[in-house]
């Protein structure tokens, strides 16, 4: 095989590798981990959870950022394109600068068939090692003890909320699920739980190894009203906070969380109060209740789970009055697709569901027949629905968009979910936000 010289012809070499695109165990990154010397001097953050993942890399990034610190982040998926996968000081990398590592990586591996997840991991961890951070925060992408992020030892893990996506790898309930996550904390090292009702298993973990668990609501807590809301832990209080620039009803949980770490690396990575300020202030992640100007009002958010949902839904509700709104959904097929559709049928008065460009996803059609069986198994003291609720099927996002825009009224507001691929499709295609049926 010739080497790859391009981005594009790495990754595509990267999904031939494996003849199975999520396999986890720890074993084969640890053994290239080892031959390629991955190690940081810097303080890592490592990040697990359900959902919430996201935001909370973003607002630990930004509050690190306003203290003068050198931040490199890790997280996936991306919305459109590779590189957003890593940023170094606020920025998302160059394809260029990753070309070396990945030529790396594919000398250190030999035999040992990465599956994609595994081998980019290791090409951005090596780039984040080379570069000279003061800090280092890594999403994890499936679960925690067998993820290949969980290679590396963190000095202080986050888990965000625990709730039921990815059964099929990580157990049938909250109990297996938090027991997977757990598993990257270490011993005698702080480990955060946001999930205000966390599993026993988290707790029995974090006990079992000794980590320094800090528990919402036990050692740190907050408070807020409709201005402005406060945080307190073991020794720092904050009061007087604007709210996060990430909107959403969940973001003060994720929040909260984000400062208790804080606090936990205060000796190795001080943080002026200013700087917790600016950093909520200023933070900034696509796809998370992104809520884009214009007519009709655009609303973009990778929920992909009945607990995202739900949280979407309760945003949704308190952004006032729409006339319709009018919903763009694709999903992968391995989802709780059904209990998506249960949340948010009361307030959907048309649907306009999607293909992705994956084999993972679920069709248009498989969508319909599972919303058909959502409205049929609604019980009889449900909310409402709206009058009239129309469903068409499209061949992606961005044709799925259009045909909304098309029915949208300038006062309504078209929601966007379901996947990354829904959002991200969605971004990429660059569609004009406004026809002119709304400009005139």
């Amino acid at each position: 095989m010739s080497t790859p010289t391009t981005l594009a012809d790495w990754l595509a070499h990267c999904e031939r590798l494996h003849p199975k695109t999520i396999d986890l165990t720890l074993e084969r990154v640890q053994r290239v981990r080892e031959r390629l010397g991955l190690a940081f001097a810097c303080p890592v953050f490592t990040v697990a959870g359900t959902n919430g993942k996201g935001s909370t890399c973003a607002m630990l990034e930004a509050i690190l950022l306003q203290a003068g610190y050198r931040v490199g982040v890790y997280g996936s998926p991306h919305l459109v394109h590779f590189e957003e996968r890593c940023r170094i000081g606020g920025a998302v990398v160059d394809a260029a600068a990753l070309l070396p590592h990945f030529d790396a990586v594919e000398q250190a591996r030999a035999e040992e068939a990465l599956t994609y997840f595994e081998f980019t991991t290791l090409v951005i961890l090596r780039l984040l090692m080379q570069t000279g951070l003061d800090a280092v925060v890594l999403e994890v992408g499936l679960g925690g003890r067998l993820d290949a992020v969980n290679a590396i030892d963190t000095d202080c893990a986050i888990l965000t909320s625990i709730a039921l996506d990815h059964m099929e790898f990580l157990g049938p309930d909250r109990e297996a699920i938090g027991r997977e996550k757990a598993h990257i904390m270490r011993a005698g090292r702080p480990a955060i739980v946001g999930d205000p009702v966390p599993p026993r298993s988290v707790v029995d973990h974090a006990q079992a190894i000794g980590a320094d668990l800090w528990r919402s609501g036990v050692d740190f807590s907050f408070r807020g009203d409709a201005q402005q809301w406060s945080w307190s832990g073991r020794q720092r209080r904050h009061g007087g906070l604007a709210y996060p620039a990430l909107r959403g009803t969940n973001q003060l949980i994720n929040a909260a969380g984000v400062l208790a770490a804080l606090e936990a690396m205060r000796e190795r990575l001080p943080i002026p109060a200013q700087a917790v300020r600016s950093g909520l202030a200023m933070v900034e992640l696509p796809g998370r209740f992104q809520i884009l100007p214009g007519e009709p009002t655009l609303v973009l958010d990778v929920a992909h789970n009945p607990h995202a949902v739900a949280t979407l839904a309760a945003n949704l509700d308190q952004m006032g009055y729409y006339p319709r709104t009018h919903a763009v959904f694709g999903a992968m097929k391995d989802k709780d697709i059904e209990g998506m559709f249960e949340r948010l049928l009361p307030l959907v008065d048309g649907w306009f569901l999607c293909d992705l460009p994956t084999p993972r996803a679920a069709s248009a059609g498989d969508l319909e027949q599972l919303r058909l069986q959502a409205l049929a198994s609604r019980p009889a003291t449900a909310a409402s629905l709206p009058p009239q609720t129309s469903s068409t099927q499209h061949s992606g996002p961005a044709s799925a968009l259009r045909a909304a825009l098309e029915a949208a009224d300038p006062a309504d507001r078209i929601l966007v979910f379901g996947s990354f691929y829904t959002v991200g499709g969605v971004l990429e295609s660059g569609l004009p936000r406004r026809t002119a049926k709304h400009l005139g």
